[in-house]
C-alpha cells in the first residue's frame, strides 16, 4: 500500500467524519475484559538505622572496695578509705561511721554484725545494752576493750547502721567485706570471735549459729570461734550458759 501524504490522509479522515465516525479504531484489537498488568510495588525505603542504646556499665562495687581497702597501709588509712566509699546506700541514712573500738594490739578481734541506734549515735561498736553485756562477758575472763594487759579489739561487718536495724543485705555484705578482710590483716590478731549469724556468714560462709557456736573454725589463716550475739543473749538468757562455755574455750586457747 502506498503511503499517504498529508493532504490525502486529511481528506480521508474528513470523509470518515462526514460518514459519522466518532472514534478511531486501532489496527490491533483491544480485550476490554483483560486485567490490567499490575504495576510493580515500589520498594519500601529501608528504615533509618536506630541509634544503638548504650548499655549501662555494670560496676562491681566489691572490686572497687577491694582496691580501696588494699591501698590502705594502716588502720587510719583504712578508716579514711571506708569514709570515702560512696557506693553503699547505708551511708546516706547513717549518722556516723562505726569503725572500731578497743586496742589494735589485742590478741582477740571480735566481729559483730552492724551498728544499732546507740552505736550509730556514738560512732563506736557495741555501746548499747548488747555492748554492755559483751563487756561483762569478756571481763569475766579478764579481758576488755580498755584492759591494759588483755585488751580486745571490736568491729562490725558493716560500718553503717541499716535502717530500722534490719539485717544487712547480701549485696551490702559483699560490698563491704573487702574492708573487713583488710581490717583483719592490719590488726593481725591471734583469734577471731564472730558474734552472730551475719558475721559467721560473711567470714565463714556458713549460717546456723546454734550449730556453729562453740565449734572452732579457721578463716583468713586464723582460728575462729563463733558465738551467740549478745543481743540474742538478752532475748534468750538461757543461752548464756553456752556463751560462758564458749568464753572458757577461748580463755583456754589464750592461755595455751
Amino acid at each position: 500500500m502506498e503511503s499517504l501524504d498529508y493532504h490525502q490522509a486529511k481528506a480521508l479522515l474528513e470523509w470518515q467524519i462526514d460518514l459519522g465516525a466518532t472514534e478511531a479504531i486501532g489496527e490491533v484489537p483491544v480485550n476490554r475484559y483483560e486485567e490490567p498488568a499490575k504495576k510493580p510495588k515500589p520498594q519500601a525505603k529501608p528504615a533509618p538505622e536506630q541509634p544503638v542504646a548504650m548499655q549501662p556499665v555494670q560496676v562491681d562495687f566489691a572490686e572497687v572496695s577491694r582496691a580501696a581497702a588494699g591501698a590502705a597501709q594502716d588502720l587510719d588509712g583504712l578508716q579514711a578509705a571506708i569514709a570515702g566509699f560512696e557506693h553503699c546506700e547505708l551511708k546516706k541514712g547513717a549518722r556516723n561511721l562505726v569503725f572500731a573500738d578497743g586496742k589494735p594490739e589485742a590478741r582477740v578481734m571480735i566481729i559483730g554484725e552492724a551498728p544499732g541506734v546507740e552505736e550509730d549515735r556514738q560512732g563506736k561498736p557495741f555501746v548499747g545494752a548488747a555492748g554492755q553485756l559483751l563487756d561483762a562477758m569478756f571481763a569475766a575472763i579478764d579481758h576488755g576493750r580498755d584492759h591494759d594487759a588483755n585488751p580486745v579489739y571490736i568491729t562490725n561487718i558493716l560500718p553503717w547502721r541499716p535502717p530500722q536495724n534490719r539485717d544487712p543485705k547480701p549485696d551490702e555484705i559483699a560490698m563491704m567485706l573487702p574492708f573487713v578482710e583488710r581490717h583483719i590483716e592490719l590488726v593481725d590478731p591471734d583469734f577471731l570471735v564472730l558474734m552472730g549469724n551475719i558475721s559467721c556468714s560473711a567470714i565463714l560462709g556458713q549460717k546456723g549459729i546454734t550449730k556453729l557456736r562453740g565449734n572452732w573454725k579457721e578463716a583468713r589463716g586464723l582460728p575462729v570461734l563463733p558465738m551467740f550475739h549478745p543481743a540474742y543473749l538478752l532475748r534468750q538468757p538461757s543461752a548464756k550458759r553456752e556463751a560462758w562455755a564458749d568464753l572458757l574455750s577461748l580463755q583456754a586457747r589464750l592461755r595455751g
